[in-house]
């Protein structure tokens, strides 16, 4: 009788859709603002989830809290590579 399997089950940085930037710089959206949550579009799980400190002409500062696989406390980032988190990002993820 074969073993059953049990997969892990994914976390919500492993659930995160990959956004590359190119798919940013073709739409317009929304300036960033303090306070809201954003993810690294072309690597969710090595940031992980953060909240944005400062926005000023492009660039974001954000605290990521070592969350992430590469343990970034915070980072300035330009705002094409951050995604704003939503619930329904994990529902597309799905």
């Amino acid at each position: 009788m074969p073993k059953k399997s049990k997969k892990k089950p994914l976390s919500i940085l492993e659930q995160l859709p990959v956004v590359q930037v190119f798919h940013w710089k073709s739409r317009s959206k929304p300036a960033l603002k303090k306070g809201e949550l954003v993810y690294y579009g072309p690597f969710p799980a090595a940031y992980g989830i953060g909240e944005v400190q400062t926005v000023n002409k492009g660039l974001v500062v954000v605290n990521f809290g070592g969350k992430g696989s590469s343990r970034v406390h915070e980072d300035v980032i330009h705002e094409r590579y951050l995604v704003p988190f939503e619930d329904t990002t994990l529902k597309q993820a799905s």
